[in-house]
Parts: C-alpha cells; structure tokens; sequence
C-alpha cells in the first residue's frame, strides 16, 4: 500500500498516525514507516481491526480482493 492511500483510508475513518499508535499501543515512527512503506504483515490484522481498513486494501500482495471486494 502506497503511504498516500494508508494516509487517506485514516484520514476517511478520521484518524491520523498518532491515533493510530495509541490505539494499537505502538510507537508513532512504527506507524510513520507503514504510512511511508509497507505494514508487516503480523501487524495488518490489528490495523484492520482497530481502523476498519480492510487487509486486502492494506496489503493486497498478501491478501487479494475477492471480486465482490473488487467491485466495490
């Protein structure tokens, strides 16, 4: 996942990088990485979890959409 789009699927769910590492108890240059990189794959579940992002949109190498998902 891009960081424009981990930036923008927080910002549509009215989070940002900060909200985020409190909620998931990590460090805010852990979230800052996902947001300028890619998150480690044990770490997507829990964002999906406390952000509604789904995994696939997270990190669609590991979890493709289905193409219900696709479509929308």
């Amino acid at each position: 996942m891009a960081s424009s789009n981990l930036h923008h699927e927080l910002k549509q769910r009215g989070l940002n990088g900060a909200r985020l590492a409190a909620l998931l108890g990590v460090n805010k240059s852990s979230v800052s990485r996902w947001i300028n990189g890619k998150i480690s794959a044990e770490r997507v579940p829990d964002v999906e979890r406390v952000a509604g992002i789904p995994r696939h949109v997270l990190r669609p190498d590991l979890w493709p959409a289905s193409p219900k998902e696709a479509a929308e």
